[in-house]
């Protein structure tokens, strides 16, 4: 497997929920022990890696993707509409926990960024995923280091920009995506959150 590959697969949009909890128990001084930090991870892997995953290998079965890459717009449209939903209940449930409310925004604003998504399906628009959910993840570490002002946080998002970076390449190389899309997916990802901040 080459390096686009790879980091294609290592930073998937199914894959980032995932990371984003990692790295938020990481950055946080959260009031939770380790049982409680297991359990809240075994629902985000779940519903956002192993619920998307069973999907894919269902509508592939039923014919309803040609593949798991789903490049098309209409291959995107019941994926997409179902992980929008997925999101905005998980979001929804993680407000109602007050030691990781903080963390419900990123699903919330990750939300508002795929109903953007398929409403630039109306114009035959597509935008990277892979982006959409890197520039979500950044900008969330962003917003959360607004209120902290940690070092560790500042880091961490320029380690992520530098992975976005290097994302974008490989999905250029790949010829998954044109330039434009990977613009749009990073900016989509990014003010998805800043609204979701702003509004919650």
């Amino acid at each position: 497997m080459n390096w686009q590959k790879l980091i294609s697969t290592t930073l998937h949009p199914i894959v980032m929920p995932t990371i984003g909890l990692l790295l938020f128990f990481l950055v946080s001084d959260l009031r939770m022990n380790q049982e409680q930090k297991l359990v809240i991870f075994s629902i985000i892997f779940i519903a956002t890696y192993i619920i998307p995953l069973l999907l894919l290998i269902f509508l592939k079965g039923f014919g309803l993707i040609k593949s798991y890459q789903v490049s098309t717009i209409n291959e995107r449209k019941i994926p997409l509409f179902l992980m929008t939903t997925l999101f905005f209940f998980l979001g929804k449930m993680l407000m109602n926990l007050p030691m990781i409310r903080d963390f419900a925004l990123l699903f919330y604003g990750s939300t508002i960024s795929l109903i953007l998504v398929y409403f630039l399906f109306i114009f035959k628009i597509k935008s990277s995923l892979h982006l959409l959910s890197m520039g979500s993840t950044i900008s969330f570490f962003l917003l959360i280091d607004t209120f902290n002002h940690r070092a560790i946080l500042f880091s961490l998002t320029i380690l992520l920009f530098v992975l976005s970076g290097l994302l974008a390449r490989a999905r250029l190389d790949l010829k998954a995506h044109t330039t434009h899309e990977i613009y749009i997916g990073f900016f989509i990802g990014f003010i998805g959150q800043i609204a979701a901040f702003s509004f919650l």
